[in-house]
């Protein structure tokens, strides 16, 4: 009876547990969830370790011994998935940019300029009527009240800044 008498214990049943419980946890790592995997695969350790082990000393050196195990194949797996072949179909080496012609929000750039009126009263956000364009703007200065003729003098992104003006809206 040695430390590691436990390795003639195992059976076909042990090592099917043993095994499942390492490939649930390592599931764990890849499928986004609420644990269940993970929790399986440790369920599946101690299983067989309570099958394996005949005293406690023996289900500790295991326990160890499986840590260590799991520990390794994590940093295998984790290295290939940052460095590896497993990197190319995890990893998304495109970048979405204005050049390959995406785009993250609307461009209202072509807004600038235009004159409209203000459906609701801007305090300072409200919403403004643009050749027949319905917007969500902010007042640049004070308050104004609705149904005045407001000039878009500002586009940042999706933030559309209004000024009062006077005269006729073309």
């Amino acid at each position: 009876m040695g430390l590691f008498s436990f390795i003639e214990n195992i059976e076909l049943i042990q090592a099917i547990l043993l095994t499942l419980g390492l490939l649930f946890l390592l599931a764990e790592i890849f499928i986004p969830g609420f644990g269940i995997a993970g929790i399986t695969g440790i369920i599946l350790f101690i299983v067989g370790i309570i099958m394996t082990a005949n005293t406690f000393i023996e289900a500790l050196v295991m326990f160890l011994i499986l840590l260590l195990i799991l520990a390794v194949v994590i940093m295998i797996v984790v290295r290939s998935a940052s460095k590896g072949k497993l990197s190319k179909t995890l990893i998304l080496n495109d970048s979405l940019s204005k050049e390959k012609g995406f785009s993250g929000v609307e461009d209202m750039k072509i807004f600038e300029g235009k004159k409209g009126i203000a459906l609701t009263v801007l305090r300072p956000a409200g919403i403004g009527m643009f050749d027949g364009v319905r917007l969500d703007v902010v007042a640049g200065g004070s308050f104004i009240e609705e149904g005045t003729k407001i000039e878009i003098a500002e586009v940042e992104g999706r933030r559309i800044v209004v000024q009062k003006i006077e005269g006729d809206v073309e």
